[in-house]
């Protein structure tokens, strides 16, 4: 009964290595895009900005995002009094959020004093 343990057991290794696998990829998804992952409608024609806009993300569970910075629910009012009115304020909207909170997002932010408001799409 007395063996010699002349053999290195891989398995362990194996399976730290592939859960540290795992965390990479997962996180690599996000920090590739740099941005709140919203699937964004479509639109024949979009114009592209070079100013660097207040970006509100409406996602489709419902959670907003201002400048990929979380705002919890009534607080955008908060969050934007800030900012300059002559700001340019992008909305990106998951192409499946109802449109009356995306409606009640934009009439806060044309409420406050912004007037460039626009709609961020993806061009088909």
């Amino acid at each position: 009964m007395d063996r010699e343990l002349n053999q290195i057991n891989v398995i362990p290794l194996v399976d730290v290595m592939l859960v540290l696998l795992v965390i990479v990829l997962t996180t690599a998804t996000f920090i590739s895009t740099g941005q709140v992952p919203v699937e964004l409608a479509k639109a024949k024609a979009a114009s592209e900005h070079k100013d660097v806009p207040l970006v509100i993300t409406l996602t489709a569970e419902g959670q907003l995002f201002l400048n990929d910075q979380p705002v919890v629910a009534d607080g955008l009012t908060a969050s934007l009094t800030s900012h300059p009115r002559e700001s340019l304020v992008v909305v990106r909207a998951d192409r499946v959020t109802i449109l009356e909170r995306f409606v009640g997002v934009v009439d806060e932010v044309r409420g406050l004093g912004f007037k460039q408001v626009s709609l961020e799409v993806v061009r088909s």
